[in-house]
């Protein structure tokens, strides 16, 4: 079983400890507005739903999973990157093997749920609209629902232990021992092939409904019920049809393409790193960076075209 020393040199660094102090004021700077803008948003999306009950819908409910599993990130882990990014190579905080572990595990915790809790929403609004009513009122119904939840965080508990080196950035400035094993490079790989599964999914159900939605906006007209004003377009009033049939499908697409570009590069550098050889340590911090921004921007992605959340 490798050391703690050996997990935080071998896991993707966020803040490398080559870096001059002037690119790490840079990113403690950016991991601060991150974590402002991404505290506030989910809070508010929380505070909305909870307060609100013509918001407390079963899609909903897998929404506020999603923005409490990045509160484990924004509010968390972030500010504790951005402090650690303007502290001296020589600080005691950076040395803690312990203190890296309890790090790695809010970022572990909070990625895992919020990915799952994307991969729910989707399923739950492809089912809404490609199935009949009553499949979907039988299978979401609220102990369903509250299972579903309750899997997401038993399944990111799981991995967290399961995945040391994978969720331990290790320290801003601590340079990196020797390598002595290949364990870290077959996690990256196990990370890339779930979130390729993950993202493969989510498309599905999301291009489900985008063909759905432009074959038959009957249909859409049909399922007249509260669920449909968290789809992401408007369900009332309703624009012209071939306009509304545009709206929906440009609507899911750029959320799609958002998450696509949160996502696929750290895949796609994960995979590089295995097959062929190691990239360069700033472009896996870039991928690692783009993928936890993710978390901030998470609660816009779910809530901008809603007509409900915006009164």
């Amino acid at each position: 079983m490798p050391n703690a020393s050996s997990w935080s040199a071998s896991s993707p660094l966020l803040l490398l400890w080559e870096d001059s102090f002037g690119t790490r004021i840079f990113l403690s700077l950016l991991y601060a507005v991150l974590a402002i803008s991404g505290t506030l948003s989910n809070v508010m999306v929380i505070y909305l739903v909870f307060s609100f009950k013509k918001l407390q819908t079963t899609s909903n409910a897998f929404i506020v999973n999603g923005c409490a599993a990045d509160l484990s990130v924004c509010a968390l882990w972030m500010p504790q990157e951005a402090v650690l990014g303007l502290l001296p190579p020589n600080s005691s905080s950076l040395r803690s093997a312990e203190y890296r572990l309890l790090r790695g595990g809010l970022l572990g915790l909070g990625l895992t749920v919020s990915l799952a809790s994307h991969l729910l929403v989707a399923f739950n609004r492809y089912v809404l609209i490609t199935k009949l009513p009553s499949v979907y009122q039988a299978l979401y119904q609220r102990r369903h629902t509250g299972c579903m939840i309750g899997l997401s965080w038993a399944l990111a508990l799981l991995l967290v232990p399961l995945l040391p080196g994978l969720w331990t950035p290790g320290s801003a400035q601590q340079p990196p021992p020797r390598q002595t094993d290949g364990s870290p490079r077959y996690t990256a790989l196990l990370l890339a092939l779930a979130v390729l599964g993950q993202t493969a999914l989510l498309l599905h159900c999301y291009l489900g409904i985008v063909r759905r939605v432009r074959g038959s906006a009957k249909r859409v007209s049909v399922l007249n019920f509260h669920l449909l004003h968290q789809l992401p377009f408007p369900a009332a009033p309703p624009p012209p049809r071939r306009a509304q049939r545009r709206l929906s499908s440009v609507s899911v697409l750029l959320l799609c393409c958002v998450f696509l570009l949160g996502t696929q590069p750290l895949v796609w550098v994960s995979l590089l790193g295995f097959f062929l050889r190691p990239p360069p340590p700033a472009l896996q911090a870039a991928s690692w960076l783009l993928l936890c921004s993710l978390s901030a921007l998470n609660p816009l992605l779910y809530t901008w075209r809603s007509e409900e959340f915006r009164r």
